[in-house]
């Protein structure tokens, strides 16, 4: 341990004595080209050794974010992963797949399945290490909302959608008590759902109290975050499959909605995948086409006045198709956004992202508080994130 120490040190002396040398080196050539006789023309030269030298800081001393394959021993498409503390992990898939682990993903306990019937949770929500509500998606009656209380020993159905037409595809809760759940249009109408008293009674939002959807209108259930909320009262809620791609937001905590227009691309198989927000007023929305996951073609768009409007973000985009964003918790305007083939990192609220190298995974989450997050895929695959220096 000391000899490990010991080099530690001294890797970070030497760095430090390195950085040191070359700022000093730095600023005297500044000095000598500012005061050069050649006056006005020097200064452009001034200026390029000051951008080489804050590129070259920035590129030394960044965080780097690795992943690390976890394995959880089953081979279920997985598409909701929920992290309830540093060291406890929700996850849920395919053939009725629930897991749930309680050291950080290194290893996986595969829950009993609340019913016989065959469900495909595409969300699970955890409220803390015990308790977590999972989502199911289907036509008409296999939607269903389940809520455990003690760590997946049992589960109790909360809520099976009876209209055929129905479909759930995602749910956020803002305490244990209070949550909304969304699903795609029925009839023209968006179906929202809000629940006061910690999943025993779900109550729909009346249509009238919501904006019309267009044709065919709804979300995709590919990663359990195209509903997002934050604080105490405001929620977010992600489109697409329609002719454009649209967010709904409420600051009443669901009990009424406007509803704003996004440039990000639209279609049968486009739109948005994810909606995160840092705060009240800044937010990100990512997507693209999930028939087509290695373009990225007008995928990510960003908010500075709480989802009023949108800005399409054209250059540094993301690297690809992504169906999950995530704020990172504690940063000043950090987001990291996955999908099948990658990942990518913004550190400006968006506006520009660098990928993260390794795997990709079609859901991700972080642990509240920390900088350690979690993304689950398919085959059962799963994957620890970390910053590094």
């Amino acid at each position: 341990m000391k000899q490990m120490k010991a080099m530690k040190h001294m890797k970070k002396t030497s760095l430090g004595l390195f950085g040191k040398s070359i700022a000093s080196h730095f600023w005297r050539r500044l000095g000598t080209l500012t005061n050069a006789r050649r006056g006005q023309k020097a200064f452009p030269k001034a200026v390029f050794f000051f951008m080489c030298f804050i590129s070259f800081t920035a590129f030394m001393f960044q965080d780097k974010w690795v992943w690390t394959p976890l394995e959880t021993g089953v081979s279920a498409t997985l598409r909701g992963v929920s992290a309830a503390t540093a060291s406890v992990v929700w996850a849920s898939g395919s053939r009725n797949t629930l897991l749930r682990s309680i050291d950080a993903g290194a290893t996986w306990q595969k829950l009993a399945s609340p019913t016989e019937d065959a469900l495909d949770f595409r969300d699970v929500d955890a409220i803390d290490g015990r308790t977590a509500y999972a989502l199911s998606i289907g036509d008409g009656p296999l939607s269903r909302i389940y809520k455990t209380t003690d760590a997946g020993g049992t589960w109790t159905l909360q809520f099976t959608n009876r209209d055929p037409k129905g479909f759930l595809d995602a749910m956020a809760f803002w305490d244990a008590e209070h949550g909304v759940a969304v699903g795609d249009s029925i009839d023209g109408a968006f179906f929202i759902l809000t629940t006061e008293d910690g999943g025993r009674t779900w109550s729909r939002v009346p249509p009238d109290r919501l904006p019309a959807a267009l044709p065919n209108e709804g979300a995709f259930a590919a990663s359990g975050t195209n509903v997002t909320v934050v604080g105490r009262d405001h929620v977010w809620f992600g489109t697409g499959a329609a002719a454009r791609a649209r967010v709904l937001r409420s600051n009443d905590r669901g009990r009424t909605w406007a509803i704003a227009e996004t440039p990000l691309i639209a279609g049968a198989s486009a739109g948005i995948y994810s909606v995160a927000f840092r705060d009240a007023m800044h937010g990100v929305i990512v997507g693209g086409d999930y028939a087509k996951e290695t373009e990225a073609i007008d995928n990510v768009a960003v908010t500075q006045d709480g989802g009023r409007t949108w800005t399409l973000v054209k250059e540094r985009g993301l690297a690809g198709f992504r169906s999950v964003v995530a704020f990172v918790p504690g940063s000043a305007a950090s987001f990291v956004a996955v999908g099948p083939r990658g990942a990518d990192l913004s550190t400006d609220d968006g506006r520009s992202w660098s990928a993260i190298s390794g795997a990709g995974y079609h859901a991700f989450s972080f642990a509240p508080g920390g900088t350690t997050g979690w993304g689950v895929g398919g085959r059962g695959t799963a994957g620890r994130l970390v910053p590094t220096k």
